[in-house]
């Protein structure tokens, strides 16, 4: 499994190289097969990892490869029609670095069988996942408005996808995921009332970004708010749900979240 691993971050490294290289304008699926070689083989860990003895057991590190691996996965599928594979620069290394924590530093979860509970955690990584995308399109949006401002770098910015384009992305990524967190939290605090095992800092937190999201929303739609308000919003939202979601993880060493 070891060796697996390695040949999977491998494989997203390759990735990387390859959206460093392809220019911004270019669609080309054909292109882009080095992927969907890593995203299977990811797969096929998590299935080995997060699997045991018919129960779901999700540790830390399995999280974070479960839901980059997420990332890397919808990232491919947009790039087969947009011309978005310069993300992937920040997409499949994060990839690469997380499929290998699970293997160096195993530390499963508590088992789970309740097809609730699982269902939580479904909504929670499918949530994740989007947002974490939506983050570092955000910070993609931060450094070509950075290069837009300096004459010099003109030829940078040309092998980055048009501004309006990124923005119109970063936003669909945004509502699919609020959507998808506000049924997080929904199945979180019925499974919380039944039994409770989260603690209250993480529900406060969790709360909190979802508020920092919905004031994005109704920024966008009422005011327009574009590239610059929008990405501080976005980037606060988003490290703080990662702090709920990993920092009462490490802590308690419970199912995520």
């Amino acid at each position: 499994m070891l060796l697996t691993t390695f040949l999977v971050a491998a494989l997203y490294l390759g990735a990387t190289w390859q959206a460093l290289r392809l220019p911004a304008a270019e669609v080309a699926p054909q292109k882009l097969w080095i992927v969907p070689a890593a995203l299977i083989l990811h797969g096929a860990l998590l299935g080995l990892q997060t699997v045991q003895n018919g129960a779901l057991q999700i540790g830390v590190g399995e999280a974070a490869s479960l839901f980059t691996g997420q990332t890397a996965l919808i990232l491919w599928l947009v790039c087969l029609t947009s011309p978005l594979q310069s993300l992937g620069i920040g997409v499949y290394p994060l990839a690469a670095a997380c499929v290998i924590w699970p293997a160096l530093s195993p530390n499963a979860g508590s088992p789970v069988t309740d097809w609730t509970v699982a269902l939580h955690i479904l909504f929670s990584l499918l949530s994740a996942g989007l947002l974490t995308l939506a983050a570092i399109q955000a910070l993609a949006i931060t450094v070509l408005e950075n290069i837009l401002h300096r004459p010099g770098n003109l030829a940078m910015a040309r092998r980055l996808p048009p501004l309006q384009t990124m923005e119109r992305f970063l936003f669909q990524l945004i509502f699919i995921g609020f959507f998808l967190l506000s049924l997080t939290l929904l199945s979180g605090m019925l499974l919380n009332h039944e039994e409770p095992s989260q603690p209250p800092t993480m529900i406060v937190m969790s709360f909190l970004a979802w508020l920092m999201f919905s004031v994005l929303i109704f920024g966008r739609l009422r005011y327009g708010w574009r590239a610059r308000t929008a990405t501080r919003w976005m980037l606060t939202g988003y490290v703080t749900l990662v702090v709920a979601y990993f920092g009462s993880k490490i802590v308690l060493g419970a199912y995520l979240p």
